[in-house]
């Protein structure tokens, strides 16, 4: 029994004893299994490749593709790039966080991707064009090499290729208004393409683009191949605009390519009124409890025509206002019609200035006159007093001649 109960006490022990030594040894272990994955990489290796080695484009039209710079190795690496033999009438560079480069800095078992460009000069027609592409360490050990093969033909993309919609393409508004469609311009081809932007409309309209919901103006815009973007065109009628209905054609067009839409703009006219007297005078004089006479005119300087014309007045109290004519059916453009104000003040109306107010109110607009009436006692109290002055004289006299007498 004693002899069963030692041997199961070794056991445990040494149980423990392996546990511990391997509890000690895990981290170790895993350091040994990384170090041997870095050491299944070579020290140095690095690769240069176009991601797409092939591509056919239209005539005119810029290319742009990734190269992505590979570094396989354990040891940090700075790649050249260099052309060695660039083809004839085209245009390459790199680019990384928008500068042209000439080489990349790669971390071990890293990549880096730049934006290969390639334009084309203006007389470079039609055929196949191959750009080679070398890469090589600082040290000039390695080297890797790449090339991108361009097709161009004198075919043009189709207009399904390229479209542009709106869900709002009528708009209306006096001249005043600064009319702003929505459009959405559509990549349908197979790669990235820069759209030039331009409409064109009545003379001495203004166009401008803006990017949708921002302020700057813009001309251009890339969309990714097989993604939209919308873009707001912003139209500025002549101020000088008739009424009516004026289309505005919209253009979108890269390389040969190019797309339309028409939108159009209603202009429904503008509603401006003026209102004073024709001697530029606001001034008139009247007496208590008679009427006073004064003419005014009201004159459409809007584009449209004001119809139903009406006036108010606002009065101290127990004064009368009345206007011939009460109303004006309608006011052409520049045109101006004359009305006659009859303001009588209150029988009780003491001798001063005072405030009358006529307001011309139109379909759309209003105008305001503001008026002084001066108020001047009755002509018939200076007659009264003229004669009690002459009844004092004369009774002054009559005194004086008796007085005289005595």
């Amino acid at each position: 029994m004693v002899t069963k109960k030692r041997t199961m006490t070794r056991r445990l022990i040494t149980f423990v004893i392996i546990c511990s030594l391997m509890w000690c040894l895990s981290p170790h272990l895993a350091a040994a299994v990384i170090t041997g994955d870095k050491d299944n990489r070579p020290a140095r290796a690095i690769t240069v490749a176009v991601q797409y080695s092939g591509m056919l484009v239209p005539k005119g039209d810029t290319v742009r593709v990734d190269l992505v710079v590979n570094n396989t190795g354990r040891a940090d690496e700075t790649v050249l790039l260099d052309l060695p033999q660039p083809p004839k009438g085209w245009n390459i560079s790199f680019k990384g966080a928008n500068y042209a480069v000439t080489s990349v800095f790669v971390p071990g078992g890293k990549s880096e991707t730049l934006a290969l460009t390639a334009e084309p000069d203006k007389d470079t027609g039609a055929g196949e064009y191959t750009c080679l592409i070398k890469g090589r360490t600082k040290d000039g050990a390695l080297t890797s090499d790449t090339s991108l093969t361009i097709k161009v033909t004198d075919q043009a993309i189709t207009s399904r290729d390229i479209t542009i919609t709106t869900s709002y393409p009528e708009l209306s508004g006096p001249t005043t208004t600064n009319f702003e469609f929505s459009l959405e311009v559509s990549n349908k081809s197979g790669q990235d393409r820069i759209f030039n932007l331009s409409a064109t409309g009545p003379e001495k309209w203004e166009f401008s683009f803006k990017p949708a919901y921002e302020a700057k103006q813009i001309s251009s815009l890339r969309i990714k191949a097989g993604s939209s973007q919308a873009v707001a065109v912003e139209v500025k009628p002549d101020k000088q605009a008739k009424l009516g209905t004026f289309p505005v054609n919209v253009e979108v067009n890269s390389g040969q390519s190019k797309a339309e839409a028409q939108v159009r703009v209603i202009i429904t006219g503008t509603y401006e009124i003026k209102a004073g007297t024709p001697s530029g005078l606001l001034s008139l004089s009247a007496q208590p409890g008679k009427p006073s006479n004064l003419s005014i005119y009201v004159k459409n300087t809007g584009s449209a025509v004001q119809k139903g014309v009406s006036f108010v007045s606002f009065k101290p109290e127990n004064w009368k206002v009345e206007f011939k004519p009460e109303k004006i059916d309608a006011i052409p453009p520049n045109d101006m019609k004359q009305v006659e104000v009859n303001i009588t003040p209150g029988d009780e109306a003491l001798v001063g200035d005072y405030s009358v107010a006529v307001t011309a109110q139109g379909e759309k607009a209003s105008s305001d006159v503001e008026l002084r009436v001066t108020v001047k006692a009755s002509t018939i109290w200076g007659w009264v007093g003229l004669l009690l002055i002459l009844v004092v004289v004369l009774g002054l006299a009559l005194v004086f001649r008796y007085a005289g007498r005595r």
